[in-house]
């Protein structure tokens, strides 16, 4: 189940730009967003 959340529109629009510019839909832009943010935050944590 995916959570219902509030995300900003200036968030959104950025997505969505990002998007548009690699030739995906919304909800992959979505997605590669996300796992790269988790990604990063995983790696600060083992340093």
């Amino acid at each position: 189940m995916r959570p219902n959340i509030d995300i900003e529109w200036a968030i959104h629009g950025r997505i969505k730009d990002y998007a548009e510019a690699n030739e995906m839909n919304l909800s992959e832009a979505y997605a590669e967003v996300l796992e790269a943010g988790l990604e990063a935050l995983e790696t600060q944590d083992q340093q």
